[in-house]
């Protein structure tokens, strides 16, 4: 099955009549994945990391984020598995905790290539009852650039639940000053409430739902929905070079989504 990838870009452009502005200049590209993992479990019932280390090795991503990731739980036989996929495909690794689940921990981890400074973890609005939800924001400097990279897996059963972690997800970030990358499940449709409000502070990576083909994510056999997505701010910074929904269907029951963006410093004033 092929892919047309279609991005819908959301940039916002401020007139300066007084000065001219310089062009923006490249700094560096970076290749992103989010996977959503199901604890390792595949489509065929088996968990298996080394199947899913495979996967993320195939494309050398630089910064890596996933969900449903299990830390020391029976189910998965208590493998801390932020780190055995970390060890799995060389890179440095940090587990990002929801809840406590089966005599450990459920949540998201992040994958990069280069050292994690810190990683902290924002509790998002719902109801705690039905999972609670977080983003996870870890710090990470690319050359001279801070940047933050996030980690989020939005509300699976409640539309309106989904837009208020969304609408909060705008507000931590809105201030930042840092260049920020948030990914992962948002559990929404490129259409929907949640992602039409994400699209409102950054550039984000979702299929035209005009009838052309989507970046289908879900189920990772015969897909027919995206719900996993990459977005980055501020938009005037960051370019889509590329985006792709991978073909694997055995791994989990999610695909993984690949996008490479390029990191521009901001626009100056030209001198006279």
């Amino acid at each position: 099955m092929k892919f047309v990838c279609s991005v819908v870009a959301i940039l916002f452009v401020f007139a300066f009549p007084a000065e001219k502005m310089s062009a923006a200049e490249p700094q560096f590209r970076l290749r992103i994945m989010t996977y959503n993992i199901h604890h390792g479990e595949g489509t065929d019932g088996k968990v298996d990391l080394q199947r899913i280390a495979k996967v993320i090795l195939a494309r050398q991503p630089d910064l890596v984020a996933l969900q449903e990731v299990d830390n020391q739980t029976k189910r998965t036989g208590g493998v801390d598995q932020a780190a055995e996929l970390a060890k799995l495909t060389n890179l440095h690794g940090r587990f990002a905790k929801q809840i406590d689940y089966e005599g450990g921990e459920y949540g998201q981890a992040i994958l990069s290539k280069y050292p994690i400074d810190e990683l902290k973890v924002h509790v998002l609005p719902g109801r705690p009852e039905r999972e609670q939800r977080i983003v996870g924001v870890a710090t990470i400097k690319i050359d001279e650039t801070a940047l933050n990279f996030a980690t989020t897996h939005l509300h699976h059963a409640r539309n309106d639940l989904r837009l208020e972690q969304a609408v909060e997800l705008n507000r931590l970030f809105r201030a930042e000053l840092r260049p920020s990358i948030v990914v992962g499940d948002m559990n929404a449709v490129p259409a929907e409430e949640t992602t039409v409000e994400l699209a409102k502070e950054w550039t984000l990576t979702r299929g035209e739902h005009d009838g052309s083909e989507s970046l289908l994510t879900y189920p990772s056999i015969k897909p027919t929905k995206q719900l996993d997505y990459i977005a980055a701010r501020p938009a005037s910074e960051w370019k889509l070079i590329e985006v792709e929904a991978i073909e694997e269907e055995l791994a989990s029951d999610h695909r993984p989504l690949l996008a490479v963006i390029e990191y521009t410093t901001p626009a100056s004033p030209a001198k006279p």
